[in-house]
């Protein structure tokens, strides 16, 4: 073999070694691609997707589907290959790994963000599925956080619900604030509360604020909350997170509250973050959530009016339908049983 042919030789290999290292080498991007359904009417792993008890209940004929995006997980990687087959692919979108996935936060503390997201969905969706329902809902101040090393640690507890201090009926925020502000340091402050729906009276000696040592404090955070009749499960895996899934949980629990049969016979899919008023929500993977819920064979998708210009093809057989509210969703399915208002229902471009 000439000197010529061994320089080829070698040179070809280390090209293919190298094309080898670049291939496995992970890249700075995560994938979105279509995901998982589910019927929200129907079963999850052998249990009822959303179960309500303490009010009467209805059936409905149909599906509902929430959807999901499959992306790459936060302790994984792509490689260069993988990025570009998903890029290329229909039904696909490559991002950057920043733009999904804040630099800096961990694995553990993204999927916690995530399941949190998730339990705040549902519980807007809760309140305005029943507001819309007409199933009375009371508002009332609540515990979001306790300062683990503040006099309220170990005492009160996120998620409690205030009704009086110092037996005095509290409605809103202010109004515990205020009535915190009217004590001394040191003094103690009597909190009526519902915990896990039962009725509970904590104590609390307050401290003085490190910014201003005259002003009393308990150390803790105010959001506000709700109370209600019916209590409501899901069975929802928990390892899906996220907020995208409050419209479809909202339609889903006033259907089974009411004798209206939203789907009427039909698969309907939806996706869009709720608050508790019901207005909804932009949301992100608009495409592939459009690709799985056609996969399993929905014909009407109702999507956040604010992600129509997200939709970028044509999509045949399925109906976009835009809503900005949780009324406007439920007059669209109403408006499309009936062949005379049908035409008339808006959809994206």
């Amino acid at each position: 073999m000439t000197k010529q042919t061994w320089t080829a030789a070698v040179a070809a290999l280390l090209f293919v070694a190298l094309a080898a290292v670049i291939a496995m080498a992970p890249v700075p991007f995560v994938s979105w691609t279509p995901g998982a359904t589910y019927d929200l009417l129907g079963e999850v792993n052998e249990a009822p997707a959303i179960e309500i008890t303490g009010a009467d209940t209805y059936p409905a004929t149909g599906e509902l589907r929430m959807v999901t995006v499959a992306v790459t997980s936060p302790d994984s990687s792509l490689t260069l290959p993988e990025a570009l087959f998903s890029y290329w692919l229909p039904a696909r979108e490559v991002l950057p790994r920043e733009a999904v996935y804040r630099p800096g936060i961990g694995t553990e503390a993204i999927e916690e963000n995530e399941t949190q997201l998730m339990d705040d969905s549902q519980g807007a969706a809760v309140v305005a599925a029943l507001r819309a329902a007409g199933v009375a809902v009371r508002e009332l101040p609540m515990v979001e956080t306790v300062s683990a090393a503040g006099p309220s640690a170990g005492k009160l507890m996120p998620g409690d619900l205030i009704t009086a201090v110092d037996s005095t009926k509290v409605l809103t925020k202010a109004d515990v604030r205020a009535a915190i502000d009217k004590h001394k340091v040191g003094d103690a402050v009597k909190f009526d509360l519902i915990r896990e729906r039962v009725d509970t009276t904590e104590t609390v000696t307050t401290r003085s604020q490190a910014e201003d040592p005259s002003v009393p404090v308990v150390g803790i955070g105010l959001g506000t909350g709700y109370t209600y009749a019916p209590q409501i499960t899901f069975g929802i895996n928990t390892d899906i997170g996220g907020s995208s899934a409050g419209l479809p949980f909202s339609l889903a629990i006033y259907q089974k509250l009411t004798a209206d049969d939203l789907l009427d016979g039909r698969v309907v899919a939806a996706t869009g973050t709720i608050d508790a008023s019901g207005h909804i929500g932009a949301i992100g993977a608009v495409q592939e959530k459009i690709a799985a819920a056609s996969r399993d064979g929905a014909t009407v998708f109702l999507l956040p009016r604010d992600n129509c210009v997200d939709v970028t093809e044509a999509h045949d057989g399925i109906r976009l339908v835009p809503v900005e509210t949780l009324g406007d969703a439920l007059a669209g399915l109403a408006d499309l049983d009936d062949p005379a208002r049908a035409a008339d229902v808006p959809e994206c471009p």
